[in-house]
């Protein structure tokens, strides 16, 4: 059994600074952490897909490197819009995968148990859209061409439309292309994104697609044509991806946030669970 925690987009802020002046996200993202920490059976990996910074700052890079540190098992990180891949490079430069570096980006693979992490950067300086560009998606159809292991392919910006027009404006522009790349390998069972704030499962090129929320402000649910952008707090929440041979890939939305209960579903007297000798 392989079990692999993903969270997104912590927008991460110097000390003592909100982010868009409501939004608490190192605070917030303490809590993420902290909930996947906390979990019973452990995860074997945490994937972090981008927007670990909210403005690529040197000091929200140190805070990312302070809260990584209480975790203990490894981090896998890719950068967002927000970050950008030179200065994941630098500032987590002790991280997996981070001097696997071709034409200024950052792309990579890892072993995580029964599972292969193929970690990618759609990062595009100074734009909020993303690309991955011809270089990365030929190592990617390499990649995948010469090893069937299950595999989770992760990337900042989600190459499927969502509905949200504000954010698929700015989206994966070589989709396309990404699709023609991972459609015949039968081993991609799951790609994992971030950037729109919000818990979101479609398909893609055959494949599943499921979008994480952020960890900290959510982006407002507005399918309308020309919604405009806007952010809540709906509850923060992350993926945990089981796999296991009779399984495959079993993607649960985790909330971070305690909530009443856990409650039996059968309370009356003299009512026991099998193998339950208590009476």
């Amino acid at each position: 059994m392989t079990l692999i925690a993903h969270i997104t987009d912590l927008h991460l802020r110097p000390r003592g600074l909100t982010c868009y002046r409501f939004s608490d996200t190192n605070m917030l993202a303490e809590r993420a952490l902290g909930a996947v920490r906390a979990l019973d059976p452990k995860v074997d990996a945490l994937i972090v897909s981008g927007d670990l910074t909210d403005r690529d700052d040197p000091r929200e890079y140190a805070l990312a490197r302070d809260l990584f540190s209480r975790f203990d098992r490894p981090i896998y990180l890719i950068p967002g819009n927000h970050d950008s891949s030179e200065g994941m490079r630098r500032e987590m430069r002790d991280f997996p995968g981070m001097s696997e570096t071709r034409d200024g980006k950052i792309f990579y693979s890892a072993r995580i148990g029964s599972l292969r992490l193929i970690a990618l950067d759609s990062h595009l300086s100074g734009q909020s859209q993303g690309e991955l560009g011809d270089e990365q998606l030929a190592w990617l159809d390499r990649e995948l061409g010469h090893d069937s292991t299950p595999t989770l392919i992760a990337l900042h910006h989600p190459p499927a439309l969502s509905g949200i027009s504000h954010m698929d404006k700015i989206g994966l522009v070589d989709a396309d292309a990404l699709a023609e790349v991972v459609a015949p390998h039968a081993q991609v069972e799951r790609l994992i994104c971030g950037h729109l704030h919000r818990p979101i499962i479609a398909g893609f090129a055959g494949k599943i697609m499921t979008l994480a929320p952020s960890t900290g402000h959510q982006v407002v649910l507005d399918l309308s044509e020309h919604g405009p952008p806007m952010f809540n707090f709906e509850p923060p929440a992350y993926f945990l991806h089981y796999h296991s041979d009779k399984t495959g890939v079993v993607s649960h939305l985790a909330y971070v946030e305690n909530f009443p209960g856990p409650h039996h579903f059968f309370a009356d007297p003299g009512v026991t669970w099998p193998g339950d000798e208590r009476g």
